[in-house]
C-alpha cells in the first residue's frame, strides 16, 4: 500500500498584502460569507434525500475528507463541491482568474489534489465516492437522487 503523502505537495502562498495580494473590503466580506458546510446546495440535496427516506450522517470526522453526507450502511460518501473552489472545467476556467493568480491557481489546484487524495483514501476503506457540482444540485437534483437511489438499490441486491 502506498502513502497518499507521496504526492507532490502544491505550495499555496499565504494571502497577505505584504506579499502583493490585495482584496477590497467588499471582496473580503463576500469571501467571509462562503460556507464550508451546510451550504444551500448541500441543504437541498439533504432535504431531497430525507424526503426519499434515505438516512445519512453529516460531516463524519472519522472518514478522510469529512464527506458532506455519509450513508455508512452502504459505504457511500457524498461531496457537494463548489465550482470555483474545486476547479470545475479547470483548463478553461483557470484562465478566467484575473486577480491574485499567484494565490488562487495554486490554491485551487491544491484543493483538486486533496480531493483526489481523499477519494483514494475512501476507496481504500471500500467506500464509493460521489462528487456533485453545486450547480448540478440546483439544476439536476432529481437526477442526482436517482443516481444515489440506484446505487443503494444495487447494494441492497448485492448483499
Amino acid at each position: 500500500m502506498h502513502s497518499y503523502d507521496d504526492i507532490d505537495h502544491i505550495a499555496v502562498p499565504r494571502f497577505e498584502e505584504s506579499l502583493g495580494f490585495y482584496t477590497s473590503k467588499q471582496r473580503s466580506y463576500n469571501m467571509s460569507r462562503i460556507r464550508g458546510k451546510n451550504s444551500r446546495p448541500e441543504l437541498i440535496l439533504r432535504k431531497a434525500l430525507w424526503s426519499k427516506n434515505i438516512r445519512f450522517r453529516l460531516h463524519d470526522k472519522s472518514l478522510p475528507g469529512r464527506p458532506d453526507i455519509v450513508i455508512k450502511k452502504y459505504k457511500l460518501a457524498i461531496f457537494v463541491d463548489g465550482e470555483f473552489w474545486h476547479g470545475f472545467d479547470w483548463k478553461i476556467n483557470r484562465e478566467r482568474i484575473k486577480s491574485n493568480r499567484l494565490f488562487w491557481i495554486p490554491k485551487i489546484e491544491r484543493n483538486m489534489q486533496k480531493d483526489e487524495k481523499v477519494n483514494r483514501a475512501l476507496r481504500d476503506l471500500e467506500y464509493t465516492v460521489f462528487r456533485f457540482w453545486s450547480k448540478d444540485v440546483f439544476k439536476k437534483t432529481q437526477l442526482i437522487i436517482n443516481q444515489i437511489e440506484l446505487f443503494i438499490e444495487s447494494r441492497r441486491l448485492w448483499k
